[in-house]
């Protein structure tokens, strides 16, 4: 079993950079891959970023390549969601989210309560 605790959403404005977090408990940890997802209003829940387990190879989607960065920190049990130049379309609730199998983008397990990030003009 594992609980995930996500935080860090705010109101922020275009171009500004927010890192989000994650913190899970259990033991296991370490051998969850992990990733973010987000909804937007109006959308449904779409995969954001995510970090392998083992290998830690990270893979994103189209829209945030190049702006945000996940990774992950196994003695914290925590996983970060840096994200930067966000644009107004990334407003959304963000979800943490830890899967059991290797990859993350088609398969989760656990979620986390989500956080809102709001980007203004």
């Amino acid at each position: 079993q594992v609980q995930l605790v996500d935080s860090g959403g705010r109101l922020v404005q275009a171009g500004g950079s927010l890192r989000l977090s994650c913190a899970a408990s259990g033991r296991t940890f370490s051998s969850y891959a992990m990733g973010w997802f987000r909804q937007r209003p109006g959308k449904e829940r779409e995969f954001v970023a995510g970090v392998t387990w083992p290998g830690r190879i990270t893979d994103y989607a189209d829209s945030v390549k190049g702006r945000f960065a996940i990774f992950r920190d196994d003695a914290k049990n925590t996983v970060y969601l840096q994200m930067n130049s966000l644009k107004l379309e990334d407003t959304a609730v963000y979800y943490c989210a830890a899967a059991s199998t290797t990859t993350i983008r088609n398969y989760v397990d656990y979620w986390g309560q989500g956080t809102q990030v709001t980007v203004s003009s």
